[in-house]
């Protein structure tokens, strides 16, 4: 519903919002709303929610901020944004937290009735910011929330609490005025999410909202961002956890298999068990074990039946998970193991991203247990990646690491369906032929051993964790032999076929090289860069073990090669101990992701 309005309308390219409160205000949810607005009038948008770590923080303190940024535009766009250019802030906590990153001259709405002494001591401020000075520069808006959201509710029979919980519609519908947004597509969304008088009260508030807007007199124009012109196709707006879970089911279906999912609830992946849990109807078994080692040792188990065996974790649980994965190395079965990595050591910080689990993910186990290692570069590269997962998991006989990370788990942005005709066949035959056969035999192409099926006639065999013998799988401690097993089993992942790396921007001097999620802050800040004259290029590395095959000519084929990583150096060590490539690392350590500002920064400083 667009209403008509004597304030000009003025069309602008792009927008970078946050909504940011108290963990009980729903920022998460109209942020949720605004994003999949904005996707259905067709804008190119990322999204970056930011949870609090604390499970329920007191109310109005700093530990409690919860935030969500929403960047959407009428051309493709690659990060969330560096700085927002509109602040919704519910109270004095939200402010302080996220004020430093407006925009000078940015847009900031205040709920005023939270701007109160009680509420300042709880966010740690002396003096009302309102007040002092502290917002000169900035175009502040003040609403009293409650008070507002009270008077569109009235007659409902609603308590003070309920009430309260209403108001962060009120402030959708002032964001939806501003940016000319239709809100059909969110009322519709409460009808089905709300009982009565609940429903009434938010459409009520989201509608007052968008009207006050209107007659404020603070709000002189409006703006609007035309659509995107997207690629011909179907669309919807996809987070990185439903795209890694959407792309194991399909991957799946082109197996022939049935998808076991067994995974301990943990910060950032939970919601990949939510997604798949709701795929029953795909043959999907979900399986929330106690902890983190029987997980994967079920996941393991289903894998030796003859499903697609696939776990999840997050930070800590890999570290549980390690010794399996060993078994699932010697046995040499397919499994897909998900790593969204968060801010670590130990417990870390559960709901920050980080990309500091990749020394862990190539090397750390005990002995000589090599794996594949790929990582998603995008929300909704998850899907592909998780794809390839399987690909790899089922072709090889292997084990399989999916690195995605906090950012890229909770993040969005539109997603291309694809044509289920145009995914690639992976079909599994399983052995049955009893003629010649021995539990390790092996094809000659890949090195994998067969893959049988528990119970079929004439092929029962042992198999466990001890060392085995060359071919017939039986216990063995020969030193000869355990040498040409692990030489093998090295040999089967170096020869894992993977596309060579690609290389975009101008050749020989400057390369920019990265891995994950830094890809969208990167690419954005080399294409600022090159706008501005300066000769640089970027490779985003998805295959992390084995590397692909051109990666030494690619990083030796320029004179100064960089490396931005949300550790403190993983990939660049890895790099220069493969090619001998001095790879010069741009470190950032802090639970956010990589500003294009940061990356252009490091990209200047070497010209």
């Amino acid at each position: 519903m667009h209403s008509e309005s004597s304030k000009p309308l003025h069309t602008i390219d792009s927008v970078v919002i946050r909504f940011a409160g108290d963990s009980g205000d729903g920022m998460q949810i109209v942020g949720s709303q605004f994003t999949n607005t904005s996707a259905l009038f067709g804008n190119d948008l990322a999204t970056f929610p930011d949870f609090p770590a604390e499970i329920r923080a007191p109310a109005g303190t700093l530990a409690g901020v919860s935030g969500f940024q929403l960047h959407f535009a009428a051309h493709d766009i690659y990060t969330p944004g560096d700085q927002p250019e509109v602040l919704i802030a519910m109270n004095p906590a939200a402010l302080r937290v996220n004020i430093k990153d407006l925009k000078k001259g940015g847009l900031v709405i205040v709920n005023q009735e939270k701007f109160i002494p009680r509420e300042f001591e709880k966010a740690g401020i002396t003096v009302n910011p309102l007040e002092d000075g502290s917002l000169e520069g900035y175009n502040v808006v003040k609403i009293d929330l409650q008070k507002s959201t009270k008077e569109a509710v009235e007659g409902l029979g609603l308590g003070t609490k309920e009430i309260d919980r209403c108001k962060n519609f009120y402030a959708l519908g002032m964001t939806y005025w501003l940016y000319h947004r239709p809100m059909e597509a969110t009322e519709r969304w409460i009808q089905e999410k709300f009982k009565q008088p609940y429903q009434e009260a938010n459409i009520r508030a989201l509608r007052a909202g968008y009207h006050l807007a209107e007659t404020l007199e603070v709000f002189h124009e409006r703006f609007e961002v035309p659509a995107a012109k997207l690629e011909a196709g179907t669309y919807r707006n996809i987070m990185g956890n439903q795209a890694t879970a959407i792309g194991l089911v399909a991957a799946a279906e082109k197996a022939g298999l049935r998808v076991f999912y067994g995974s301990y609830p943990i910060t950032p992946a939970s919601d990949i068990l939510h997604y798949l849990a709701g795929m029953k109807s795909y043959g999907v078994y979900t399986f929330q074990a106690e902890d983190e080692i029987a997980a994967i040792g079920s996941a393991i188990g289903a894998s030796y039946g003859g499903s697609l065996g696939v776990t999840a974790t997050s930070g800590p649980g890999m570290a549980l998970k390690t010794e399996a994965m060993g078994l699932a190395i010697m046995t040499e079965l397919p499994l897909v193991i998900v790593n969204v990595q968060r801010g670590g050591p130990s417990t870390g910080l559960p709901t920050k991203t980080e990309q500091a689990d990749l020394f862990q993910a190539i090397y750390g186990r005990n002995g000589e247990a090599p794996l594949a290692v790929i990582s998603a570069s995008t929300p909704a590269d998850c899907f592909h990646m998780a794809f390839e997962a399987v690909r790899i998991a089922t072709r090889y006989m292997c084990p399989v690491i999916l690195l995605t990370d906090g950012y890229l788990a909770n993040g969005s942005e539109p997603w291309k369906v694809p044509d289920p005709d145009s995914l690639p066949d992976l079909s599994v035959a399983f052995h049955t032929a009893k003629e010649g056969w021995r539990p390790y035999n092996r094809d000659a192409a890949t090195l994998a051993r067969a893959w049988v099926r528990p119970g079929t006639p004439g092929l029962e065999h042992r198999i466990g964790g001890i060392e085995k013998e060359d071919g017939t799988g039986n216990v063995s401690y020969d030193p000869d032999n355990h040498e040409k097993m692990v030489k093998i089993r090295q040999a089967k992942i170096d020869g894992i076929e993977v596309p060579d790396l690609e290389v975009t921007g101008d050749p020989g001097e400057l390369l920019v090289v990265g891995w994950g999620s830094t890809y969208g802050s990167i690419r954005a800040a080399v294409e600022l860069a090159r706008s501005r004259g300066y000769k640089v290029a970027q490779a985003h590395i998805r295959y992390l073990n084995p590397l692909p095959k051109n990666t030494e000519a690619v990083l030796k084929s320029f004179k100064t090669v960089i490396c931005p990583e949300m550790n403190l150096g993983q990939l660049a060590t890895v790099l220069r101990a493969k090619t001998l490539v001095d790879v010069q690392t741009v470190s950032k350590v802090k639970g956010k992701a990589f500003t294009v500002a940061e990356i252009f920064a490091a990209i200047q400083a070497k010209q």
